[in-house]
């Protein structure tokens, strides 16, 4: 490839990689973020299980400690992934991100108890489509903008995506 060539090509990679409007997430950023989400669920989901099974512990126990354990791994894989450029040092990033992770749970335990107690929807189904389905994509969002504007704020992003 001749070196004309190859400089017409870098444009359109940096253009696939970082995002066209200052403070836009870009694919990268979307992506990563969402598979550090799904690998949080994951143990989140395995170790709630295994407390509130094998190990017998009540429910509100369990989760505690499962959520507690999934927002370290979120915190490890976006700071340590994601946002690896954007991390700031000390506890403070720690304590924010646990901050927004909490809202986020606060979300989907209102759109659980709007749909069981207020809409009268008490089926395991509707429970679960309003917590785990409805909710978690209203927490994700929250979570998701909440991680990048307040936890790992990139140098030249003003504060987040939504303008």
């Amino acid at each position: 490839m001749t070196t004309r060539a190859w400089r017409s090509l870098r444009p359109v990679e940096r253009a696939a990689s970082t995002p066209s409007r200052p403070g836009v997430p870009g694919r990268r950023e979307l992506i990563g973020f969402a598979t550090v989400g799904l690998l949080a669920y994951a143990v989140d989901l395995a170790l709630f299980t295994g407390l509130r099974g094998p190990a017998g512990l009540d429910p509100l126990t369990a989760k505690s400690l499962s959520f507690l354990a999934a927002c370290t791994v979120a915190y490890a894989g976006n700071a340590l992934g994601t946002y690896r450029t954007a991390r700031a040092p000390g506890l403070r990033p720690y304590a924010a991100f646990f901050a927004v992770n909490l809202a986020g749970a606060a979300v989907q335990l209102l759109c659980l108890a709007v749909s069981h107690y207020g809409l009268g929807l008490t089926s395991q189904r509707a429970d679960t489509v309003s917590g785990a389905v409805v909710g978690m994509a209203l927490a994700t969002v929250l979570r998701f903008w909440g991680t990048r504007t307040w936890v790992f704020r990139a140098e030249g992003r003003v504060g987040s995506w939504t303008g």
